[in-house]
């Protein structure tokens, strides 16, 4: 038991909610076993860096330009929020719809050009986009990669392999064969045990396919990233947070930077949150970690990415604790 326990003592990815989207830390558990210390020695084979302790933040949904009250106000609030933490994110990711799409000429491009501004205010290393399906759906990603560039890729950072997915920009709400086979390709240089983070705007699973909430070709993406134990996929779209462990994977969503979708198993219509003027901000959110020093060791197996999670949102400046929750 104790050297199953001590092998399973290797990663944690955690993050907890504040605010609009979600930050997350990734650190090394605490386990010192020799089989945790090849773990770590094969990983930093195949990625080129050793698994170490950094932070990253998802955003979604900002909506540039949709005619709503909130405007940009969420999207700057996150922004000014993730530069005024303590400890700051090495990497942002934007999973989607990062702006509303519309058929004006010209109007769609300086949407985009909006939200790179605000954006740019990052004070972070690196941020990557995947687009939504309002970044894209018109012209199938042309103006998106003319702006962000590529729609799908993948990257190695600090001992976890990022994969980005588009599965908005074809004609239906897939992958599609063309991007499958190079995410077969791209997997097949890692180990199974390799902490894998995937970040898309659609989740690739049927959440509610009425309401629009799926990829139809996800079961055939999911069973490309089955062999592998260690398996974070991060997505929007939906509008709210939410939570679901298929296999090894762990799925959250994010929420957005715009306006908020109810609870799907208590509402058969789609149909946003009211907004209320009193608190301009309510079910908008950011996550915050909260690392506590010697849980990890006790929690965190490798085979599944855990994200402990501490819900909270606010009124005004996103930072009223309203309840704890932990998944």
């Amino acid at each position: 038991m104790k050297k199953d326990l001590d092998r399973r003592r290797f990663l944690k990815i955690a993050g907890t909610s504040m605010g609009v989207g979600a930050l997350y830390t990734v650190w090394p558990s605490l386990g010192r076993s020799a089989e945790a210390a090849e773990l770590a020695r094969r990983l930093g084979a195949k990625t080129g860096e050793k698994p170490t302790p950094f932070t990253f933040a998802q955003l979604s949904d900002a909506h540039v330009g949709f005619d709503g009250p909130i405007g940009t106000r969420a999207l700057e609030r996150a922004v000014a929020t993730i530069n005024g933490l303590p400890r700051r994110p090495d990497l942002v990711l934007f999973t989607g719809d990062l702006t509303h799409d519309t058929e004006k000429p010209g109007e769609h491009a300086a949407r985009m050009s909006l939200f790179r501004e605000i954006s740019g205010r990052l004070q972070v290393a690196k941020v990557y986009h995947v687009p939504g399906e309002h970044d894209a759906g018109l012209d199938g990603g042309e103006l998106f990669r003319s702006v962000f560039g590529p729609t799908s890729y993948s990257f190695d950072h600090r001992g976890v392999h990022f994969i980005a997915l588009d599965n908005v920009s074809r004609a239906k709400p897939e992958v599609g064969a063309e991007q499958r086979a190079w995410l077969a390709k791209d997997l097949s240089r890692f180990h199974a045990t390799t902490p894998i983070v995937v970040f898309t705007h659609r989740p690739l699973f049927d959440l509610r396919p009425d309401w629009e909430w799926f990829t139809s070709d996800g079961d055939e993406v999911m069973n490309l990233l089955a062999p592998y134990e260690n398996v974070t996929v991060l997505y929007g779209h939906i509008h709210r947070e939410d939570h679901h462990t298929i296999g090894h994977a762990q799925h959250f969503a994010a929420r957005s930077l715009c306006f908020a979708f109810p609870d799907p198993d208590k509402f058969e219509d789609k149909k946003a949150i009211p907004f209320d003027k009193d608190q301009p901000f309510k079910n908008l959110g950011l996550r915050v970690i909260d690392r506590t020093a010697g849980s990890a060791a006790e929690t965190v197996r490798v085979q599944d990415v855990e994200l402990a999670m501490s819900e909270l949102s606010g009124t005004e400046g996103f930072d009223q604790l309203l309840k704890p929750a932990t998944f």
